[in-house]
């Protein structure tokens, strides 16, 4: 795992001679036939690099993305009316059997089906119509690491083409050098203060949100901590009761104009004597140290980055072997 998480930048840097092509003609596709809502759906990690994604696309492009649940075609034989609308599926091994039949049957209700994923030959990839390749290159980890910052890379590459955005282009330029900036950041702190914790809320919101859901699953299934992620604004309404001494919240501020209200609640956390961790532009006592800041998307995914290095840590102090996580194996295939 910690070879793969150093080996995430080299992997966003070589990805785009790679994915250029098959982003100009999707691209195409959805400029002569824009679509009304985009679908998406994913597993995992996968599922985390989908929301991210469906934050880039409704806060850069204004159109309305929705979650699919694979068992819709896997378990019930259900057919969406998709025609016309673009289906977009993430997969690292594109191996599992509930996301291939539920791409299989958007193609069928007609939609347009695209795939972001790492094995362009498997049978996900195979069963959609334009493959976005997200280069992670061969990840052996059974923690994804790589190939959710390659997923994440590759939509904001998409997302640059469709929209026209050259402000993404230059970030993502900088990106792989600011990956190997932020997993080399120390979370000392953070890793002390949640090893000796029952359980730990992540707090996410805009780009952050999907870092957060990321987050946690990381936390869960290399260092089995029971962590849970919330949206900010999710997380007072009922949520926030959890607080206390026992309990801590690291909370991954984005860089946006979503981070007023983060900043809010965080000063309300401080008020209550919480155990807190805050990573992003913010001023307190609980800073853990971030990098300046660049675009606020880009600056997300760094933000996973340096989380990735901090469950090293704490798997370390823990005495855990995250190469061989309980229960838990590479390829995951559901129904």
């Amino acid at each position: 795992m910690g070879e793969e998480v150093r080996a995430a930048p080299d992997a966003v840097a070589r990805q785009q001679a790679e994915l250029a092509p098959a982003i100009a003609e999707l691209v195409a596709c959805l400029r002569r036939r824009p679509p009304e809502v985009v679908v998406t759906c994913a597993r995992g990690s996968s599922a985390h690099a989908a929301t991210f994604g469906k934050h880039l696309i409704e806060r850069h492009l204004g159109f309305p993305v929705a979650a699919a649940a694979p068992s819709i075609a896997s378990v019930y034989a259900r057919r969406l009316r998709l025609r016309k609308q673009l289906f977009l599926t993430i997969s690292q091994s594109g191996r599992s059997d509930d996301l291939i039949a539920m791409a299989r049957s958007a193609k069928r209700a007609g939609a347009l089906t695209v795939a972001i994923a790492n094995a362009t030959g498997s049978p996900l990839a195979r069963a959609c119509d334009i493959i976005l390749p997200m280069g992670a290159g061969r990840e052996l980890s059974v923690a994804a690491t790589k190939s959710f910052i390659t997923a994440a890379s590759a939509l904001m590459r998409f997302i640059a083409a469709w929209h026209g955005a050259t402000g993404f282009d230059a970030a993502l330029g900088r990106l792989p050098r600011r990956l190997a900036a932020a997993a080399e950041l120390d979370w000392g702190d953070a890793a002390d203060m949640i090893a000796t914790a029952p359980s730990l809320a992540v707090i996410g919101r805009g780009p952050t949100l999907a870092i957060a859901r990321e987050a946690a699953l990381k936390l869960k299934e290399t260092c089995t901590v029971a962590a849970e992620a919330f949206s900010g604004a999710e997380f007072l309404h009922g949520p926030v009761a959890l607080v206390s001494p026992r309990h801590p919240v690291l909370m991954l501020m984005p860089g946006d104009a979503a981070k007023r209200g983060m900043g809010l609640l965080a000063s309300r956390l401080r008020r209550t004597r919480s155990r807190l961790l805050v990573a992003g532009p913010d001023r307190g006592r609980d800073q853990l140290p971030v990098l300046a800041a660049d675009h606020p998307d880009a600056d997300a995914v760094c933000l996973i980055q340096s989380v990735y290095a901090l469950t090293l840590r704490l798997a370390t102090i823990l005495g855990i072997d995250v190469d061989h996580p309980r229960l838990l194996r590479k390829v995951t295939r559901t129904r």
